[in-house]
């Protein structure tokens, strides 16, 4: 064990607490954990945080101290987040973030996996027992498995920001491309850096499935019948640096954006539609505090927004990191 995951690990509880509310804005403690994406657990009544430096999972609570659920190294880095509480499992991507050719952004990334190394693992809620992981580098190259969604039946489907596909994992383990579409395709930025095309991902419950791109901020909607069915979402604008999203049920859909590679601004957007996402409107713009916010999640007592200085762990290739984080509520 490196001494920082020693340090991550050291004031490790073995539960959060469970208030009844919580307050607009959590600063949490940490080591330079650099959580990614996040995500709200209702069997805890709190947060769940990746790191892209350890590959850990922690709980969050109200206090904003990190409790570690999940520590298997073999993650190496730890983004999207989802709890799937009816069958008991909690998913995250994973694998060894490509930032550059001399980029060492977790402790446990070498030049063999960077890049090369993606999945989705399946974790025992309850536990944080693993139990599975699925090999996502399903074509030579680089990839980035980065964000993710599920459907009623327990399907999983991750956006591979570098490649421009959609991956499918079955409940059994089964992956295989769901969709790719030279839309989602961003190419590369220098010939050793590929752009990050699509990122954040949601189902809608009418049966498809929304994307968006990180380097343009085009939206898009994908049938689960007919996956090559790809359109993109009209909208009044582009949302550059659009990074993790979410779809509330009264059909809001909630995008943080950044300026991590981007010439967006840190923000959340809000926006709506009024022809199953055929079209949709920005209803809201609201800037961050904080720089650099990844991604949103939904929670009882309403959207919140995760920060943790990515663009500083990223733009350094992991020389530079700083510690904690924000939640603030939107």
């Amino acid at each position: 064990m490196t001494e920082d995951r020693a340090r991550l690990l050291a004031s490790a509880d073995c539960e959060a607490p469970a208030p009844t509310a919580f307050p607009q804005v959590i600063h949490g403690a940490g080591h330079a954990i650099h959580p990614e994406g996040f995500t709200w657990d209702p069997t805890r009544n709190a947060f769940l945080i990746g790191s892209l430096r350890y590959g850990t999972i922690s709980m969050v609570g109200v206090d904003g101290k990190p409790r570690t659920l999940v520590d298997d190294p073999s993650l190496i880095a730890t983004g999207g987040i989802r709890v799937d509480s009816a069958r008991n499992r909690l998913l995250t991507t994973y694998g060894d973030v490509y930032a550059g050719p001399n980029a060492l952004i977790s402790v446990g990334s070498s030049p063999e996996t960077r890049g090369r190394y993606v999945g989705l693992a399946v974790i025992d809620l309850r536990t944080g027992a693993l139990e599975m992981r699925v090999d996502l580098g399903l074509s030579p190259g680089l990839h980035l498995a980065n964000d993710l969604t599920l459907d009623p039946e327990g399907n999983t489907y991750v956006t591979d920001s570098f490649t421009g596909k959609i991956l499918k994992v079955a409940l059994d383990g089964t992956a295989s491309t769901f969709v790719y579409d030279e839309k989602f395709d961003a190419g590369y930025d220098s010939p050793d850096l590929p752009n990050v095309g699509i990122n954040g991902i949601g189902y809608d419950p009418a049966g498809f499935l929304i994307t968006i791109r990180y380097d343009t901020g085009q939206l898009f909607r994908i049938s689960l019948h007919k996956p090559g069915d790809v359109t993109e979402i009209e909208t009044d604008r582009r949302l550059q640096g659009a990074d993790g999203m979410a779809l509330g049920l009264d059909g809001t859909l909630y995008a943080a954006t950044n300026t991590i590679r981007s010439d967006g601004v840190d923000a959340l957007f809000k926006l709506r539609s009024d022809d199953e996402w055929k079209s949709a409107h920005v209803v809201s713009e609201q800037p961050s505090p904080e720089a650099a916010p990844t991604t949103v999640t939904l929670t009882p007592f309403g959207a919140y927004v995760i920060s943790s200085n990515v663009h500083v762990l990223l733009r350094s290739g992991g020389t530079e990191t700083r510690d904690g984080f924000v939640l603030r509520r939107y």
